[in-house]
């Protein structure tokens, strides 16, 4: 499921947001500083503003996953028997990293301004369902 700009969303299980509140005519280095919480309820609506996607980094075995595949799809069919085998073979022992990384490639964050004025931003969309 990947949010759109303008869906009406529900927040789908409760958050609580923790960390240091500073008094808005203060400075973030002043000495009013104070530690807080807040907790949204889950069924809280609001309009998504922003969606961002977010590619994860490759691994190291991801990117020789993806050389080794390369190589043997371009040139494959050139090698020497033997060779080939041995590509084969380091590429299925790295298909799992590969798999893996497939599964959660892309993370989608998004800016949703709640009905009750609060506005939460870069959220994992999956804090959302759509109403």
């Amino acid at each position: 499921m990947t949010l759109s700009v303008g869906q009406r969303v529900r927040l789908a299980a409760d958050l609580r947001l923790a960390g240091s509140v500073v008094p808005a005519d203060e400075s973030s280095q002043g000495t009013g500083a104070f530690a807080a919480s807040l907790v949204l309820a889950a069924g809280i609506e609001g309009t998504v503003e922003c969606v961002d996607e977010h590619h994860r980094q490759q691994s190291h075995e991801v990117r020789e996953y993806l050389r080794l595949k390369s190589l043997l799809d371009d040139f494959g069919h050139q090698m020497p028997p033997a060779s080939r085998k041995q590509v084969e073979e380091q590429v299925g022992a790295l298909e799992e990293q590969w798999v893996a990384h497939q599964q959660r490639m892309l993370r989608v964050t998004v800016r949703v301004r709640l009905d009750n004025g609060f506005i939460l931003d870069d959220a994992p969309q999956e804090a959302f369902a759509p109403v």
